[in-house]
């Protein structure tokens, strides 16, 4: 049995096995706050799987994706220029480092002044969240390019449109997906703050209210899907890492 197959199997039975001891462990509790996994798994299905998933999942996957897509298309186009231009580097570098010093949920109360309390907000603060990640690592990436590709690159008059295409973001790729995966979390963590704060749907809207009326079955379940989702994000942008980062992946292990 090869090491990769190994490392799968232990992928789903760790995961599973934690499931199984949570519902033998909590299948005779009578806390109020802490009911038997198996009511919450019931509250889950009925919850998710019908009722809610329009009026509250698709918003807030809405939300998310339009604030990541946007961090991710301005981190890596500003990343670019700030680690290609020196000067742009040393003017950009105090900006950067004031404005990402900045804590997150403190953008809300500024955004729902100048934005209200729609989904504008929601999206410009998770963008504004998740763009430092991107942003660093493309710079991180570009700057630490092979010099033996860079001068191979200039030596066969690779210039311009294709340089960026064919040399400078292919060799950075790995620290731009890596800046990716952490913007990703912190795109669910934003999404659901931001709900918290001022929202009228979304899963973090649902997790509150549930809160206030003690619906507390219904309060994990909202929980449980949070912890579902990100898997499900972080699995698939694992998917996209593998094709587009396949030349990497393949070469470092012949380097082991």
């Amino acid at each position: 049995m090869n090491r990769r197959r190994i490392g799968l199997i232990l992928e789903i039975a760790v995961p599973l096995l934690i499931v199984v001891a949570l519902i033998l462990w909590s299948a005779g509790s009578t806390s109020f706050y802490f009911p038997p996994v198996t009511d919450m798994l019931v509250t889950f299905k009925e919850t998710w799987l019908f009722d809610r998933f329009g009026s509250d999942v698709v918003p807030s996957l809405y939300r998310l994706a339009a604030g990541y897509a946007i961090a991710t298309v301005v981190g890596v186009a500003a990343g670019v220029v700030i680690g290609s231009v020196p000067l742009a580097a040393r003017a950009a570098e105090p900006i950067v480092e004031f404005l990402r010093a900045i804590p997150p949920p403190a953008l809300i109360p500024f955004g729902i002044l100048v934005l209200g309390i729609g989904d504008t907000m929601k999206i410009f603060v998770i963008a504004v969240v998740c763009l430092w990640p991107v942003l660093l690592n493309t710079v991180d990436g570009i700057r630490g390019l092979d010099p033996t590709l860079t001068a191979t690159a200039r030596i066969y008059g690779i210039t311009g449109w294709d340089r960026l295409t064919r040399v400078v973001l292919p060799g950075s790729g790995p620290q731009i997906v890596a800046g990716m995966r952490t913007s990703l979390s912190l795109a669910l963590i934003m999404t659901v703050v931001s709900e918290l704060v001022a929202s009228t749907n979304g899963v973090g809207y649902f997790v509150l209210q549930s809160q206030r009326d003690f619906a507390i079955p219904q309060m994990w379940s909202g929980i449980i899907l949070l912890g579902v989702l990100g898997y499900l994000l972080n699995a698939a942008l694992g998917l996209v890492e593998r094709r587009v980062l396949a030349w990497h992946r393949h070469a470092t292990e012949r380097a082991r």
